[in-house]
């Protein structure tokens, strides 16, 4: 386990996937040194080829054994599994660093090696990868779910500055929380958009991202700076018509397109957006209550008036 500079790390990666690939080469940027990198699928192989031209291609005991910080960008299920399993054939190395990439995980998934003598540290970007070249510029506006013992986040936190982003410390306990409201925030997001698109392309619109882009960035960008005042649409301004006229359109093309879920999506946000609206005084009880009543999912939309 020979780093190449004095204070740099002998790094080994396990998991080349779009995460993997990624961190491995930025860390590899600060001056680290990637011993190894684990690669299975074809698709991984080309990513470790492209981002850590020169490394090698190792199985996993081998990857362990070399390296002096091990880079786990592997799936959340799969994490405390890999994790076991290596302490059971002793694979881990008493003061070996370990970092995760998993958002659900703290540091307790890597009990088993820290009971050989391994040190475990918590380090999620929260961004979403292309597992291209790209995504390393975008590291330098992105921040880092941080979870380690007190006495470790120090190098935690060094570690996510040194690829250029912001160490952000959650809670071992508050990790799946943290990561649930990530879930929301970007791969909802990805679902409204997806769903958005497939209606305008019904209604004739040829490429939805060219009505899509300016409106949904200007509303992320305003939510963002200001809160829930940004809010606005029928919803907000209490236009109960315009509500029944999307639930109507929305029961129509439902019935036309048998198995979409566009309509429950949109019932389930008006509501929760209704109720918020009510909640902070953005709306009237009268007027949420008459959306409420439209959205009600116990009455079909053709009977509302």
């Amino acid at each position: 386990m020979n780093s190449t500079r004095p204070g740099r790390l002998g790094i080994g990666v396990i998991g080349a996937g779009k995460v993997g690939a990624v961190l491995g080469a930025a860390l590899r940027a600060a001056g680290h040194a990637v011993v190894g990198v684990s690669a299975v699928s074809e698709d991984s192989r080309e990513r470790a080829e492209l981002l850590l031209p020169g490394v090698p291609v190792l199985e996993i005991p081998d990857i362990v054994e070399r390296a002096e910080l091990v880079l786990l960008a592997v799936p959340d299920d799969a994490l405390p599994e890999l994790v076991a399993g290596l302490a059971e054939t002793g694979a881990w190395q008493p003061g070996q660093l370990i970092a995760h990439t998993s958002g659900r995980h703290g540091v307790d998934v890597l009990a088993p090696a820290r009971a050989k003598g391994a040190i475990g540290l918590a380090i999620h970007p929260a961004m979403t990868f292309t597992g291209m070249s790209l995504d390393l510029t975008r590291l330098t506006d992105c921040a880092f779910g941080v979870t380690a013992p007190a006495t470790m986040l120090p190098i935690a936190q060094a570690l996510v500055v040194e690829m250029g982003g912001e160490p952000i410390v959650i809670e071992e306990q508050d990790r799946p929380l943290y990561h649930a409201a990530l879930a929301h925030a970007s791969n909802h997001l990805v679902t409204i958009a997806a769903q958005s698109a497939q209606l305008l392309r019904s209604a004739g619109v040829e490429r939805p991202d060219r009505l899509l882009s300016a409106l949904m960035r200007a509303s992320l960008e305003n939510a963002l700076a200001a809160g829930e005042a940004a809010l606005t649409g029928p919803v907000a301004r209490g236009d109960a018509g315009t509500v029944q006229a999307h639930r109507q359109a929305l029961l129509d093309y439902e019935l036309e397109h048998a198995g979409t879920d566009i309509r429950q999506t949109y019932e389930e946000l008006a509501r929760a957006t209704a109720k918020r609206a009510l909640a902070r005084g953005r709306l009237k009880e009268r007027q949420a209550a008459q959306i409420l009543d439209i959205l009600n999912p116990q009455t079909p939309p053709e009977e509302k008036q």
